[in-house]
């Protein structure tokens, strides 16, 4: 083969050459442009290869973060003085935990029964009824509360003090449930308390003492 026959043939495999690289870039340009080319056989799409479509984090509805737990507080009825030293029934709040005390009016007796804190008692604040009394049961059902306290309850201190005892239990009960309230002394209902024999009408409310 002549020299000019091998120069001549050198030339024509690179125009070939370039010209098949040439053609293979422009079909690669023209698919990563498409956007409808899909991924190359034995790929994996990508998120990118899919115009207008969003990565979407899973959330659970159910889940809050977590909320102080809201305090909730009671009136129990004391005897105190207002500003002019005249005595008073004086409401106490305290702080109600129904998941440890149960029902409201259930905590709200039991609080009365105990008593002012040493706090309290310092501001003046006392209650009439009998360190000895103790609360026996407070059922509460659909239609009523009954109250059953033991007859330390009703033991010692005169007719005014009877009759204040028995005003912080109504005032207290009844701030504590909108159900009609019964008395029981020793599991019987108190339709008569104390020696001094002071009439009780029930359901109990501030008119049950006739004044």
């Amino acid at each position: 083969m002549e020299k000019n026959e091998k120069i001549f043939l050198a030339i024509t495999a690179v125009i070939i050459v370039v010209m098949l690289c040439f053609v293979s870039l422009k079909t690669v340009n023209t698919r990563m442009e498409s956007p409808f080319a899909g991924p190359e056989p034995g790929g994996v799409e990508s998120p990118q290869d899919v115009p207008g479509e969003e990565e979407i984090t899973e959330q659970n509805p159910e889940t809050k973060p977590d909320e102080p737990k809201k305090k909730v507080y009671i009136n129990v009825f004391f005897i105190g003085q207002n500003e002019n030293k005249e005595e008073i029934y004086k409401a106490v709040k305290r702080e109600y935990d129904k998941g440890v005390d149960g029902s409201q009016i259930k905590f709200a007796i039991k609080t009365l029964v105990a008593g002012p804190k040493p706090s309290e008692l310092e501001k003046g604040v006392y209650s009439e009824i009998p360190s000895t009394t103790y609360v026996i049961s407070v059922n509460e059902q659909p239609d009523r509360v009954t109250i059953n306290l033991n007859s330390g309850f009703t033991s010692g201190g005169g007719t005014d003090s009877l009759y204040k005892r028995l005003y912080q239990l109504i005032k207290t009960a009844k701030n504590n449930t909108d159900k009609p309230i019964y008395l029981q002394i020793n599991s019987k209902q108190a339709d008569v308390i104390g020696g001094e024999g002071i009439m009780l009408t029930q359901p109990l409310t501030e008119d049950s003492l006739g004044g």
